[in-house]
């Protein structure tokens, strides 16, 4: 091949190469345009301002990957390309190249340390709890189902149980969606999480929250989200942790309502956890009322035993009067032996 030929064949490669990575970049980017899946890179709709920040952080994640990729998979077919065998002539020898070297030092630091700091800024911001809070829901882990108990506020302020729902393990060991709890949230709206266990290690995983937490026996976690406005619909949750033989069964659902219909299902819930306890404690009354009224029959046993004091009474004057009568005929004899 002729020097000038290659030149050009070289010129021809630099030329398009750049333009064939514009024509990609604008490909992926009007793809993600038309289908918001492509660029979630496999992550669910995120229904939470919380949700949101991790699905930057994932993204972030995956430029910085592709960026790194792109650019060693790039010097790697530049090389193939452009510093191929050409004739039998060994290429000059050297022992270092003190640039290169320095590159392939510290650039990874800095992408580790990069990706190291916007992982600790998003965790902390995750985990912040101070922000009031307009629902408070205790989750209870249990082998294998799951409980949920609205407070009127937080566990650590002593929040008071004002109504619960709870699911059903199935004994066949399957999971039937007609026993599993459902948590019920409102739109637009802070919501704090108390996690407790009541066995074994759990996770409490809502994929839509993009944040799952670990619920440890004896250690009460804690965290708080923001539903977004406009995410009502159903969604899954589940335990994202192995706790056992049935770990699958442990599953649940999560219905997000409008304010409106939330605060009316959360006035029909507590109407009839108050009827709940009323006829609870109508229950617990009748036991001692039963109790009193055989004591009032005792009473009356006692009524007998007077009665039995009256026979012995009746006896004694039954005793007397014959005495008397003895009496009166011993009086008779003695009369006539004087008329005599």
């Amino acid at each position: 091949m002729s020097p000038t030929r290659q030149e050009n064949r070289r010129s021809n490669t630099r030329r398009w190469a750049p333009r064939g990575a514009a024509l990609a970049v604008l490909g992926l980017a009007a793809t993600g345009c038309a289908s918001n899946e492509l660029t979630r890179l496999g992550m669910p709709e995120p229904i939470t301002e919380q949700a949101e920040r991790v699905l930057s952080l994932w993204q972030g994640s995956w430029v910085a990957a592709f960026a790194v990729g792109i650019l060693v998979w790039g010097l790697m077919i530049w090389t193939i390309i452009f510093h191929r065998k050409r004739s039998e002539q060994l290429p000059p020898q050297v022992r270092y190249n003190l640039p290169i070297e320095a590159l392939y030092t510290v650039l990874p630091i800095v992408i580790v340390s990069v990706l190291f700091y916007f992982t600790a800024r998003d965790q902390a911001y995750l985990l912040e709890t101070e922000e009031p809070a307009d629902v408070h829901v205790e989750v209870v882990a249990f082998q294998w189902a799951w409980q949920f108990n609205y407070l009127d506020g937080t566990k650590e302020e002593g929040g008071e149980t004002l109504f619960t729902e709870v699911g059903i393990p199935n004994p066949d060991g399957t999971a039937d969606p007609s026993t599993q709890p459902t948590l019920v949230l409102p739109e637009n709206a802070v919501v704090h999480f108390d996690l407790h266990s009541t066995d074994v290690i759990h996770s409490f995983w809502v994929p839509a929250f993009g944040f799952k937490m670990d619920v440890v026996p004896g250690r009460d976690n804690a965290f708080q989200v923001r539903l977004n406005e406009g995410t009502e619909g159903e969604y899954i949750g589940r335990c994202a942790e192995l706790c056992g033989v049935d770990h699958t069964r442990m599953l649940f659902n999560v219905e997000v309502l409008p304010q409106a219909e939330y605060e009316a299902w959360v006035a029909e819930q507590q109407a009839e956890a108050e009827a709940e306890q009323t006829e609870a404690a109508e229950t617990a009354e009748e036991p001692e009322m039963s109790e009193g009224t055989g004591a009032e029959g005792t009473g009356a046993e006692g009524t007998g035993a007077e009665s039995t004091d009256a026979e012995g009474t009746g006896t004694e004057g039954a005793e007397s009067t014959e005495a008397d009568a003895e009496g009166a005929g011993v009086g008779a004899d003695d009369a006539e032996e004087n008329d005599e």
